[in-house]
């Protein structure tokens, strides 16, 4: 998962765009990025690191421009070497820089093409990199010298059908401006935004709608899945589906853990879906757990409080902090490596003895997605004095690989895979494990935008909705991980969810 912003302003961008990533920096951890353009000439600065540690003044003063893009990386496809931190750039057609969030699917087969046919060699593992000299190669195929719209359109509707996968992009092309656009089912999201000053419109697109406020544009409307924006260099925008058949799946990872809560998503509150998923998961306990004698609620900080807070209102229990969050520590979920997401655990949280001595507490987590954060948490509470440690789950058990951009591609990397939910509560050693049902979760997310009748559940039902991912794919990215390929789960696309869940089929 990544974040990217562009701005096309009146006055420097380099500030705003990095106020814009700041935000976005729960999004990825590895490394940013900041190019812009000034006198047909880019700027850049990126590296490994935070954002407040990659940009320093001297940094900031070089990335002078009124058009700029940013980016904030964790690794999926590639590495976590500095080489692979974005923006890219190409030097033709025009000098091209490039941000990306998601993951191609059919990466692999388009290397080999981009190399075969457009003669571009792509000097690392990143899927990004190639996504760049694929549409830079359809740019100058199509265009002349003095590129239109509808030259940049027509180059985004080529690429539309030659690759698959999640992805939403945004470019800066020297000479001409800005280009963002969306994949055809809109797994990753990307929002528009424009900013009114004395010298004309600024626009800007970014990951999150949170990007928009923190900077002072004003959000106009998500990118429709498919369609390409263009904003030239003057301010004039242009945009157009560039796509057939889009339909929107966003992807609900992003509800239930990655976005801010203080994001709107494709017409949906991230809070608001959170609070519903409280509701739901709460009715399910107080139906299921009508025997438990939980004493009090607590969360996991941060992503899971409003889900517990509801949950203990729809209890009539009392809602409590029982954790202290260091903030300086990076995201345990997003961390590279098990023994750092180990080591980091009690460094990122310390309890509050005095909420857990003698007490039943239910704790609560936006999701359990390796099992080793949900350990050592019950180990902690149970340190301070807890009499009984359940937990409750906003979503529901994660069982298969994600392919669209997040990084659980390896099926023996998940708790869930291969166990029932007793055996993942003996893993975890709670003394009762209750998980969302998908069929909650969905509504808890839609009742916000109706519209929206399907989402990107893969990581719960194996549902892979762009229709390309098979066993021989999941096969070829575990050996990519090195891997045991025997350990992949098979993909049962005849089984109904229940079946699976019954059967135990991963």
């Amino acid at each position: 998962m990544c974040g990217i912003v562009g701005i096309v302003g009146k006055e420097p961008v380099n500030q705003s765009i990095y106020d814009a990533l700041i935000v976005l920096q729960h999004r990825g951890q590895d490394a940013a990025g900041i190019m812009t353009i000034e006198n047909n000439m880019f700027n850049l600065r990126k590296a490994n690191g935070l954002v407040r540690d990659v940009f320093h003044t001297r940094h900031m003063k070089r990335l002078s421009g009124n058009v700029g893009i940013g980016h904030c990386r964790y690794p999926t496809a590639g590495s976590s070497s500095s080489a692979e931190a974005q923006p890219f750039y190409v030097n033709s057609p025009f000098g091209i820089a490039f941000a990306h969030n998601g993951n191609l699917t059919n990466a692999h087969e388009l290397q080999d093409e981009v190399f075969r046919i457009a003669r571009r060699h792509i000097n690392t593992t990143s899927d990004s990199e190639l996504l760049l000299n694929i549409i830079a190669h359809e740019l100058q195929s199509n265009a002349s010298m003095n590129i239109q719209p509808n030259d940049i359109f027509d180059a985004v509707e080529k690429v539309h059908k030659k690759i698959r996968g999640a992805y939403a992009v945004v470019a800066a092309v020297i000479g001409y401006g800005m280009v963002a656009f969306r994949d055809p089912h809109g797994i990753r999201p990307l929002v528009l935004g424009k900013r009114q000053t004395e010298k004309g419109d600024e626009y800007m697109v970014a990951s999150e709608s949170v990007a928009l406020d923190a900077v002072g544009f004003q959000f106009v409307r998500d990118v429709a899945p498919g369609e390409a924006i263009y904003v030239t260099e003057e301010g004039e925008l242009f945009t157009r589906q560039c796509a057939e058949n889009a339909v929107c799946n966003p992807c609900i990872f992003e509800f239930v853990y990655f976005a801010r809560p203080d994001s709107f998503i494709d017409g949906i509150s991230v809070y608001a879906s959170r609070v519903n998923m409280g509701t739901k998961l709460g009715e399910k306990i107080k139906r299921e757990w009508a025997d438990k004698d939980i004493d009090v609620v607590i969360p996991i900080p941060e992503t899971s409080m409003d889900v517990a807070l509801q949950i203990a209102n729809t209890l009539g229990l009392p809602y409590r902090q029982g954790f202290v969050k260091n903030r300086y520590i990076g995201r345990t979920f997003i961390m590279p490596g098990q023994t750092m997401r180990r080591k980091s655990v009690r460094r990122k949280l310390n309890a509050i003895s005095s909420e857990f001595k003698g007490k039943n507490v239910l704790l609560v987590d936006d999701s359990i997605v390796r099992g080793t954060t949900s350990e050592q948490i019950i180990e902690m509470a149970r340190e301070s004095g807890a009499n009984k440690v359940y937990f409750a789950s906003a979503a529901p058990e994660i069982r298969f690989p994600n392919v669209y951009g997040i990084d659980m591609p390896s099926a023996v990397e998940l708790i869930a895979y291969g166990r029932e939910i007793e055996q993942i509560n003996d893993c975890i050693k709670a003394d009762g494990l209750i998980f969302q049902d998908i069929d909650d979760l969905v509504d808890a997310v839609s009742l916000e935008n109706k519209s929206i009748t399907k989402f990107e559940t893969s990581v719960f039902d194996g549902d892979y909705v762009t229709g390309d991912v098979d066993q021989a794919y999941l096969e070829r990215v575990d050996k990519a991980r090195g891997e045991s390929v025997s350990t992949t789960p098979r993909i049962q696309t005849e089984l109904t969810n229940l079946e699976m869940h019954n059967m135990g089929t991963d």
